[in-house]
């Protein structure tokens, strides 16, 4: 048959518009195939081509845009087109198809994975419409229909009814989200009106007619054995706006009665079904990559992974590993598993310790026949490229008692034939090896099963995308590359840390991973969607730029963004600061507040640590402790008080300056993040503080403003459209405006939560003004709390109390159960699209499920690098599940605030 492709797209010079399917005839999504349209006058593009019936009689295709041969634009093709094609051998069939440019749709979100494979799954699909000799195929976009529901078309015809809209003609959903449906064009009389109206399928009868004027359509000319195509019809209904509530816990903060110290992936599927019990949409999980370095508590921190791909051993459900044969083995780890799961927190340690025991076990019963199924064989062909250098890395981690590759006497250089011959079966290595195959292979497996339960029950699994990697794992060892391995990515000072936090990862080196179009993120994202229909990515504003910290600091303060535009000398003195490259460049240390700094251990510091220069009551740091990193190395075990007191204070000093040199060009110069607080701000004259106040607020809220939003389109477009999972962002900290237009116009959903409101002029975010595009929050895993919150800050929790919750007199010492429920009913009734609450925050509206201590339920003291995450649920998921009075309670609010609509 013949397909004629009809686009109207306006070109500029030397471009052409070529389309691009999955049949041989349409270059089977190969860029360079892809069939050349043609034109004559630069607007109107179409091309003939000859199609064979394929496979099921569709055939998806997009319009992309060339010059020399480049490709230069791609429509979105978040939803792929379809083309219906009759089953026919008459080769003289015609099929005529007008098609607009797909531009990212407003909605996006709606057509994301998270809605079209869950939330409005339509997992029973109709059939595609019965093809007519001479057709009139009517194609049209609309995502928000549940499964109840379909859109049909009612108009002035008979086969539409004649405007009775509960006659209207059904479409079907065989492509959903786009609808369909083909009339017999020899029996329309033209001109053709019509509208499209929600119909409801179980009532047989129309409960939405779109907002808009009828639809016309004059005669088309439609020639016999043809069949013409009016596509790209987008339906929108005067319907209330959809909005869901969700859940956020870490996996590992999961507790069943058969838990073993630490939830796993099987814990997942009763938190769905208390998802499902109380009428939630989401459930949000922290990453879940394998974090193994020193098999010590310290692994715990699940943002510093050794592999964006595989999973951590500990999420292993055991029991669905299969059971050990001995009965003294099957004896001794039930025993283990009661008693490990009888903890308040995670012994990380021995948690991971005695499932590699069991690994082990298991492994040597039923290892060579797992490895030998046709399951493990397909798992293995399409991770080989990840899983392999994994498996060896954790392997030669252990062998060599250390993570740093760096340090290892053999394969400190990764060569993938090394590696390959390492890892082949019947070496001596291969069975240290394929135990890693083994578990992942399990892993992959469990999360799958979670994630198609979750599917199928209308609840969304929501992951966690690390901004960074750790300098210590397989893409340090296998892609060194893409990674600035000489700096320590982190963040500048904010409500999480008054210093900033170095997290220590490495930086990218985004000019290179530009070179391959970004393919170590795309292929992460496409994993990534394997298992999850939503992510978070963490710190978004990494991908504009990304705070990079020296090598020699500790804190976070002497770092610059990366990439940014230093300032020159000249620059900094426009401003009418005079620069005094000493003065501004060297920590200043002055007699007049060592003793405010370290009382009285201030004689103890000058006799060691610092020495007097030239100048009256003015010192400088030794030279052996001249840097945060050698004042680190000196106190490394000293715990005590007064050591910690000086330790900081010299952190302190060795920061005090007013400018940080660029790492690249040194002889240009970043304002020192919040210096104002510092003491040689202070010892600056009046003018210069307000000079510096001018140059400081340029520099950090306008200067960059265009550079990073280029710096951001460059990434995000490509990656957030590489899979159809629903993209939301951690927009939080310093917050340059352009992230928000970046955002926007990539429908990315922002986090929005009260106590860090996005407008500086306000103490508390306005829950009636956050954007629908965004998901609100009371508290993350990096924060306290509510319960935490209200005990932290007696005068901010009045205020809040007075003016947020509108009520007179004292605020109460604690948050009692029907305060947090009025905070819990608030956020609900937000204007975001999804309110997830962390699992403690909807636990503290009942008194008698929620923890007794409320400073036992934060997760993370951001503030804390070496904080131990050992948060544990105090109840089982069990009881959880039979929860009455809280589960009748997070219903009732969720319906209450139409957080719980169907269509």
């Amino acid at each position: 048959m013949i397909v004629s492709f009809n686009i109207e797209y306006r070109t500029n010079w030397g471009e052409d518009v070529r389309v691009l399917g999955s049949t041989t005839e349409l270059g089977n999504n190969d860029h360079k195939q892809a069939i050349p349209l043609r034109t004559t006058d630069g607007t109107h593009w179409g091309a003939e081509v000859e199609l064979s019936y394929p496979e099921a009689g569709i055939a998806n295709y997009i319009y992309v845009i060339y010059k020399e041969n480049q490709v230069v634009r791609e429509e979105w093709h978040g939803i792929q087109r379809c083309l219906l094609l009759p089953q026919t051998t008459d080769a003289a069939k015609k099929i005529t198809v007008h098609d607009s440019w797909k531009n990212l749709p407003e909605e996006q979100y709606f057509y994301s994975s998270a809605f079209t494979e869950s939330l409005l799954a339509h997992r029973k699909r109709g059939a595609l419409p019965k093809s007519h000799k001479k057709g009139l195929m009517i194609k049209a976009y609309a995502p928000r229909i549940s499964e109840d529901y379909c859109l049909a078309i009612s108009g002035n015809q008979t086969i539409l009814g004649n405007w009775e809209a509960d006659k209207a003609l059904p479409m079907s959903d065989a492509c959903f989200p786009e609808w369909v449906t083909e009339v017999d064009a020899s029996k329309l009389t033209f001109p053709l009106e019509y509208k499209f109206v929600l119909y409801n399928k179980k009532e047989k009868k129309a409960e939405a007619w779109e907002n808009n004027p009828n639809r016309y359509l004059a005669d088309p000319g439609i020639k016999a054995n043809e069949t013409r195509v009016l596509s790209d019809r987008y339906v929108y209904f005067d319907t209330p706006a959809w909005k869901g509530a969700g859940v956020a816990v870490p996996v590992f903060s999961l507790k069943s009665e058969k838990s073993f110290g630490v939830g796993d992936f099987g814990d997942l599927k009763l938190l769905i079904d208390w998802a499902v019990e109380t009428h939630q949409k989401v459930v949000q999980v922290l990453p879940v990559n394998d974090t193994t370095m020193t098999h010590s508590w310290t692994d715990s921190y699940p943002y510093n992974s050794i592999s964006i791909y595989a999973f951590h051993p500990m999420y292993a459900d055991l029991s669905r590993m299969g059971k050990l044969k001995k009965a003294a083995d099957a004896k001794r780890f039930n025993e283990k598993q009661a008693e490990l799961n009888s903890l308040s927190v995670i012994d990380y340690e021995a948690v991971n310790q005695v499932k590699w025991e069991y690994f082990r076990l298991i492994f040597q019963q039923e290892g060579e026949k797992v490895l030998a199924s046709e399951a493990f064989k397909e798992f293995f062909e399409a991770n080989q490229e990840w899983l392999r250098p994994y498996a060896a890395f954790s392997y030669l981690r252990d062998a060599y008692k250390t993570p740093d590759f760096r340090l290892w006497p053999k394969y400190n250089t990764y060569k993938s034939k090394e590696i390959e011959q390492m890892c082949r079966p019947g070496t001596a290595d291969y069975p240290h090896i394929s135990i890693y195959y083994f578990i992942q292979f399990h892993l992959h497996l469990q999360l799958l099963e979670a994630t198609n339960y979750a599917r199928a029950n209308g609840v969304v699994l929501k992951g966690d995308i690390p901004i960074g990697i750790s300098r210590n794992s397989v893409e340090a060892w296998t892609e060194p590359h893409y990674f600035n391995l000489n700096g320590q990515a982190g963040a500048p000072p904010d409500d999480f840390s008054v210093n900033g936090q170095n997290w220590g990862f490495p930086t990218y080196n985004w000019e290179v991973m530009e070179q391959d179009d970004y393919s170590w993120w795309m292929k992460r994202f496409r994993k990534m969607s394997e298992y999850f229909d939503a992510y978070r990515i963490d710190h978004i504003l990494g991908f504009f730029r990304i705070w990079e910290i020296p090598m020699h600091a500790v804190h976070g303060l002497l770092g610059q963004f990366v990439p940014s535009l230093p300032m020159s000398r000249e620059e900094i003195e426009s401003y009418g600061l005079p620069f005094r490259e000493e003065f501004y460049l060297t920590p200043y240390i002055h007699e007049y507040f060592l003793q405010q700094v370290f009382g009285e251990q201030t004689d103890y510091v000058k006799q060691h640590f610092i020495e007097p220069t030239n100048t009256w009551e003015v010192y400088r740091m030794r030279k052996e402790f001249d840097t945060q990193r050698k004042v680190e190395t000196f106190f490394a075990g000293k715990t005590d008080a007064d050591s910690i007191r000086v330790r900081d204070g010299l952190y302190s000093l060795i920061s005090d300056v007013l400018f940080v040199p660029d790492h690249k060009e040194p002889h240009k110069y970043h304002p020192r993040i919040g210096v104002q607080h510092d003491f040689i701000y202070r010892a600056l004259s009046d003018g210069e503080k307000e000079a510096f106040n001018r140059l400081y607020d340029q520099y950090y809220y306008h200067r960059h403003n265009e550079f990073w939003h280029q710096q951001a389109m460059k990434k995000l477009p490509q990656l957030t459209q590489s899979t159809r999972m629903l993209v939301c962002g951690e927009d939080l900290g310093m917050i340059p405006d352009c992230v928000a237009w970046v955002m926007n116009d990539l429908r990315i959903l922002s986090l929005e939560i009260q106590r860090m409101p996005k407008n500086p002029a306000e103490e508390f975010g306005n829950l009636h003004h956050y954007p629908y595009r965004s998901v609100c929050t009371i508290s993350t895993h990096d924060m306290s709390t509510l319960r935490g919150w209200w005990e932290e800050d007696r005068q901010q929790t009045q205020r809040y109390y007075n003016y947020m919750l509108g009520h007179y007199g004292e605020a109460p010492q604690t948050a009692t159960p029907e305060v947090c429920e009025e905070v819990v009913r608030n956020h609900l009734y937000s204007q975001s699209i999804f309110c997830i609450l962390s699992l403690q925050d909807w636990l503290s509206m009942d008194g008698n499920w929620r923890r007794t201590v409320a400073n036992e339920e934060r997760i993370n003291i951001p503030a804390n690098p070496r904080h131990y995450w050992r948060y544990r649920m105090h109840l089982t998921l069990e009881q959880l599940l039979g929860a009455e009075s809280l589960n009748k309670k997070i219903t009732h609010l969720i319906e209450q605030s139409a957080r719980n609509l169907y269509w």
